[in-house]
């Protein structure tokens, strides 16, 4: 099997372009590789090598990995970097670790944990993307005099007749973009998404059995980096002391049913768990209300909405973010979007209305806008609150 060069090159054919775009040879056209460890980017820094680009791999170490040392399945732990620091020197480029610990407490996990015990379901990886990967490990690649910033993810960068436009991988069930929805414009202008073409993760395994990685059958990362057990609830509280605070679990109406043993145990639309069986109809986690520590529940119908409040938009279409704009909107990362009208309240604010209603919208995720054909990516914004309708 040959290394492909479609998946690096998305535009019309121009030969005096490289296949990452750029007037150049390869050999000039400088690279650095945001490199995890996986087997992602590390065949994107070895396919990459392999075309004659002068590539530079740098790994971040963003928290104290000692207690996922022997975790398989997350992300940037010590296992990691030395697996990318070994890929590095099977291919033979230059391969940096920088300590961004700090930045990453700082901008990622602290924020985590605010918006745990305010009630919300946070997505950390994605604040991870905007304010770590894409914002300060870009600037560090710019100060390297890199070309461009290449990483692992499954999303697709296309040259539309308006500037860089993102795209959905081509295989959905790799899709990565409802992750990357805060790509601003100029950091998409930036980077390069090799692997967004591929059919498969088959590919690019046997891409890295190609390339002699030892990181060909690495498992894939499946948990929060940071929270290597999977136990979200004992991370907040070795954060926050005191945050596991026992209350009540109580109906619409404000009868108690229950007890419960803290608020950050419990997300929106959780069914199992809660303690309080024997009351005929299933009962479902409607509402968290930090305040007053109250767990509120009811009827599945109950999580049905269709309005969608949205903060902190960031947007990718042509046409101006103002007025009505019809989109697909996807709500939760496992699930498809759905046709829905964007509603612009505000510079970064928004209102999306789901033409069919929704169960589990939550505080703290993400609502991604797409295009309603085709697999353009034109932003997203945070989901603020959850109202009815």
């Amino acid at each position: 099997m040959t290394a492909p060069s479609t998946p690096l090159r998305h535009d019309a054919p121009d030969l005096t372009m490289n296949s990452l775009g750029f007037a150049k040879p390869p050999a000039q056209t400088r690279v650095v590789v945001a490199m995890s460890g996986g087997v992602d980017s590390s065949v994107v820094a070895a396919m990459l090598a392999a075309q004659g680009y002068d590539v530079i791999g740098v790994t971040l170490q963003l928290y104290d990995h000692g207690a996922a040392l022997a975790k398989k399945g997350a992300c940037c732990a010590g296992q990691d970097i030395h697996d990318a620091r070994r890929v590095a020197e099977r291919i033979g480029f230059p391969h940096y670790v920088l300590d961004y610990e700090n930045r990453f407490r700082e901008s990622v996990i602290e924020e985590f944990a605010d918006a745990y015990l305010a009630g919300a379901t946070p997505v950390p990886c994605i604040r991870c993307n905007e304010r770590v990967k894409f914002r300060d490990l870009l600037q560090t690649a710019r100060e390297l005099d890199a070309d461009c910033m290449a990483t692992g993810h499954y999303i697709r960068r296309f040259d539309g007749p308006r500037g860089a436009e993102l795209h959905m991988a081509a295989d959905p069930a790799r899709d990565q973009s409802y992750f990357l929805f805060s790509t601003t414009q100029e950091q998409l202008d930036f980077l390069r998404f090799p692997l967004g073409g591929l059919a498969s993760k088959a590919e690019t395994r046997a891409l890295a059995a190609q390339y002699g990685l030892s990181v060909a059958d690495k498992p894939d990362s499946q948990d929060i980096c940071f929270v290597p057990d999977g136990n979200y609830a004992s991370v907040i509280e070795k954060l926050r002391p005191g945050s596991a605070d026992p209350g009540e679990i109580v109906d619409l109406d404000g009868n108690v049913l229950g007890a419960h043993r803290g608020v950050i145990h419990y997300t929106i639309g959780q069914r199992r768990g809660l303690g309080i069986g024997g009351l005929g109809d299933p009962l479902y986690v409607l509402r968290l209300e930090p305040d007053t520590r109250r767990v509120v529940v009811g009827p599945k119908q109950a999580l049905a909405t269709r309005i969608v409040p949205v903060t902190e938009v960031n947007w990718l279409g042509d046409e101006p973010f103002e007025g009505e704009i019809a989109i697909a909107a996807r709500i939760r990362s496992t699930r498809p979007p759905r046709p829905a009208i964007l509603r612009a309240t505000g510079d970064r604010r928004a209102e999306v209305e789901l033409l069919a209603p929704e169960e589990g919208v939550s505080p703290g995720q993400a609502c991604v806008f797409y295009a309603t054909e085709g697999t353009r990516v034109l932003g997203g914004g945070w989901i603020s609150h959850r109202r009815g309708g």
